[in-house]
C-alpha cells in the first residue's frame, strides 16, 4: 500500500490522518507497515482523505484520479 508515500506528501502526521478517518491512533501505524489491513470502509475514507482511488492506494494502479 501507499499510504506512508500518501501522508508525507501530505505532510501529515500518522495521528492527523487516523482522528481524521475515525480510527485508532495506534491502528494507522500498523496500516502503513502492513501489519493489519483497513476494510473496505476504512479504504474509502482512506481514499477521500488522500483525494485518490482505492485502486491507487492498493496499488492496482499508477493513477491517482
Amino acid at each position: 500500500m501507499r499510504l506512508k508515500e500518501l501522508r508525507l506528501q501530505k505532510g501529515v502526521t500518522q495521528c492527523a490522518v487516523a482522528c481524521a478517518i475515525g480510527c485508532a491512533i495506534s491502528t494507522y501505524p500498523k496500516y502503513e507497515r502492513g501489519i493489519r489491513e483497513p476494510d473496505i470502509d476504512m479504504l474509502c475514507k482512506l481514499a477521500d482523505y488522500f483525494n485518490v482511488t482505492v485502486d491507487y492506494i492498493v496499488c492496482r494502479t499508477d493513477k491517482k484520479e
